[in-house]
């Protein structure tokens, strides 16, 4: 698998990947135009989004509605030891909505903590990092 990032212009990097371009930006506040969410929202929105699709998978395998359904998902930021603000805490609330069977609450907040995005966190890939000129 591979994808590829390139530098569109300004503080814009862009990553397309099997045809799709997934375009970042930084804020305003850190010299971007703010046309796109920055690297880290969609790190974030990656491990909501993956327990999504897996809760949604689980409903539409057994018909239950997803109207009126949604998570929430919090996140704490604590400094480290050198200062720098690092995430602490993700907490992800599943509202059920009404007339959701109450025999599969605790099967959907299973279903959720399979989500992959957390697994990687888990269980960190190694990172090789090269440069090479033309």
């Amino acid at each position: 698998m591979e994808m590829k990032i390139t530098f569109p212009g300004g503080k814009k990097v862009n990553a397309e990947m099997d045809g799709v371009v997934i375009p970042t930006d930084q804020p305003i506040a850190d010299g971007g135009d703010g046309s796109a969410p920055s690297p880290f929202s969609y790190f974030l929105a990656s491990m909501g989004t993956c327990a999504g699709i897996y809760v949604l998978s689980f409903c539409q395998q057994r018909n239950i509605s997803t109207v009126g359904m949604s998570l929430t998902q919090r996140m704490e930021f604590a400094a480290d030891d050198s200062g720098h603000k690092r995430l602490s805490k993700v907490t992800l609330d599943i509202m059920l909505p009404v007339g959701f069977p109450e025999k599969y609450r605790n099967a959907i907040v299973k279903t959720a903590e399979l989500c992959s995005v957390k697994k990687v966190i888990l269980n960190p890939p190694e990172f090789e990092i090269t440069a090479h000129l033309p």
